[in-house]
């Protein structure tokens, strides 16, 4: 883990104060970054260059200047320092990359724990605060499933389906990450203290609030895109007709990730946001093989637990020879294609194998063949 610099440099320093600013979410920070470009540029232009931006009022635009020398910002780091908090800046090495593609990225994350390359591999389980004792169980199957075939489970910590999937993901030996709508170092609900802690050691407690922030009304449906952004895609369990659950489900398929949902008893309340879902279009979860067939080629290049590179999902699958059959045409070289022959020769397997395999690789929509014995990734 990598706590806060020893050296503050202007550019964190004005990205952590700019985080602190009250009422400034996603969205108002990105309008503010698209007109002056920097955070130090925000805190230099003055109330009337602010207010010139759409949706900032006139309180907001001469609140903001003055924040430039308060000490908010260096009270906050001084906290992280001393919890062993490390925050993590939009556009820095550490900051996940699936979720700098969104429209409205946190520009700072404060983590308790570690985000891994291999949390790029993950899926967001989430589902009401009142869930049945089926959901539960559900929940806790299926985030385990997930976490045993190599994915990082994320969800909110919250009551209910939240608290179920981090503990199937922790009961699988698996990682899981918990996005909170408080600050880090005031967990809520404050019962889920001792999971919270189980989850900083095997995955990471993130928040875009500073870490002693309290929580309200609106900070847990913004805390919502985070969930989304960090996955490929997400899966929900149980949810009434308003539920935040269906917010999250919403915001994944704004971010063109994928949405699935578990279906569940006609005369149950809580099975209807999920029923809805369905009909909508999300793809309907009985088994976990449910959401790992659909989740499709990766944004780019990332690291498996394991320290395999990895350019799919359907990856994490492959048995043992399918693994060494797709090295081989990954070792050629090519970005195109690769003779088979080729592929026979760098494997070491006979060639009815490589065939055999290549084609069970098809299937999995790893690689595709091309006329003159030639074969490529998708």
């Amino acid at each position: 883990m990598a706590p806060a610099p020893a050296v503050l440099d202007d550019s964190f320093l004005a990205h952590v104060r700019l985080a602190c600013v009250p009422g400034i979410g996603g969205r108002l920070r990105r309008l503010l970054l698209d007109r002056f470009g920097s955070p130090q540029a925000v805190f230099n232009a003055t109330p009337k260059e602010i207010a010139s931006v759409g949706r900032i009022g006139p309180r907001l635009a001469a609140l903001i200047p003055t924040l430039a020398t308060n000490g908010v910002a260096e009270e906050v780091i001084d906290t992280c320092r001393r919890g062993r908090i490390e925050v993590v800046i939009e556009g820095g090495d550490r900051y996940p990359a699936l979720l700098s593609r969104i429209d409205d990225p946190p520009g700072v994350l404060f983590v308790r724990g570690a985000i891994e390359p291999c949390d790029a591999l993950a899926v967001a389980v989430v589902g009401s605060r009142h869930p049945s004792p089926y959901g539960k169980r559900i929940a806790w199957q299926l985030a385990g499933g997930l976490a045993r075939a190599g994915y990082t489970v994320v969800s909110g910590l919250a009551r209910g389906i939240d608290a179920a999937a981090h503990r199937g993901a922790l009961d699988a030996g698996g990682r899981t990450i918990a996005v909170l709508g408080t600050g880090v170092l005031n967990i809520y609900p404050p019962e889920n203290a001792d999971l919270a802690a189980e989850v900083i050691g095997r995955g990471a407690v993130v928040s875009e609030a500073p870490p002693l922030a309290e929580g309200h009304a609106g900070a847990f449906p913004q805390r919502n895109r985070i969930v989304s952004g960090l996955t490929l895609g997400t899966l929900v369990v149980e949810a009434a007709e308003r539920s935040g659950a269906l917010i999250t489900a919403r915001l994944a398929g704004e971010q063109g990730r994928e949405v699935f949902a578990v279906p569940g008893q006609v005369d149950c309340r809580t099975a209807r946001g999920c029923h809805r879902l369905i009909r909508d279009g999300a793809k309907l979860v009985e088994s976990v093989d449910d959401i790992l067939e659909e989740l499709g080629p990766l944004f780019e290049t990332t690291t498996s637990a394991d320290g395999r590179a990895v350019r799919s999902p359907a990856e994490l699958q492959l048995d043992d020879i399918e693994r060494r059959v797709l090295a081989a045409v990954d070792a050629s070289g090519s970005p195109s294609s690769v003779d088979i022959d080729d592929v026979v020769a760098a494997s070491g397997f006979s060639a009815s194998q490589v065939l055999s395999t290549i084609g069970v690789l098809e299937m999995r929509r790893l690689l595709h063949r091309l006329p003159g014995s030639r074969v490529g990734r998708v």
